[in-house]
C-alpha cells in the first residue's frame, strides 16, 4: 500500500507525527484482507469481529511531508483466534522508516474471543495466496 504524507500527518518540523503510524497500519491491514475477498463490513454481518490485541512499533527514520510511503504488510503466524501482522514501511528511497507487528484476535458481537472460520484463516495466510 502507498501512502502520500500530508500536511496534516506532520507535527510543526514536518516529520510525521508518531500515532499517524497506528492510522497507516490500520489500512494497511484493510488492504490486505480487501485483497483476498475478505470485507469487514461482510465478516461483521457474520459476526466475526477483530480487536487489536498487542501492537508493537519500531521507528528506524523519520518520514516527512510529501514522502511517499510503501507498507508491506504480511501474516506471518495464525491459530484459530488470532492472526499476527507484520510491515515494514519504506520511503521512496528504500529507507526503512518504521516496522512494526499487530496481533489481532477474532471476537464474536459480545467481544469474547471465537475461532476463525477456517476458510478466513486460509486466506488471511500468506502461504495460501502465493
Amino acid at each position: 500500500m502507498k501512502v502520500r504524507i500530508y500536511y496534516h500527518h506532520t507535527d510543526c518540523g514536518k516529520v510525521v507525527y508518531y500515532g499517524k503510524y497506528l492510522e497507516f497500519l490500520e489500512e494497511a491491514r484493510t488492504e490486505y484482507f480487501d485483497e483476498r475477498g475478505l470485507l469487514l463490513k461482510e465478516l461483521e454481518k457474520q459476526g466475526v469481529y477483530f480487536v487489536v490485541a498487542r501492537q508493537e512499533i519500531d521507528y528506524k527514520y523519520p518520514a516527512f511531508y510529501g514522502d511517499i510511503l510503501t507498507i508491506k504488510t504480511t501474516v506471518s503466524g495464525i491459530s484459530s483466534v488470532k492472526a499476527v501482522f507484520e510491515c515494514e514501511i519504506t520511503n521512496q528511497d528504500n529507507k526503512v522508516i518504521s516496522t512494526a507487528k499487530t496481533i489481532l484476535v477474532c471476537v464474536s458481537r459480545e467481544l469474547k474471543p471465537q475461532a476463525m472460520p477456517q476458510e478466513l484463516r486460509e486466506k488471511l495466510s500468506d502461504k495460501g495466496n502465493k
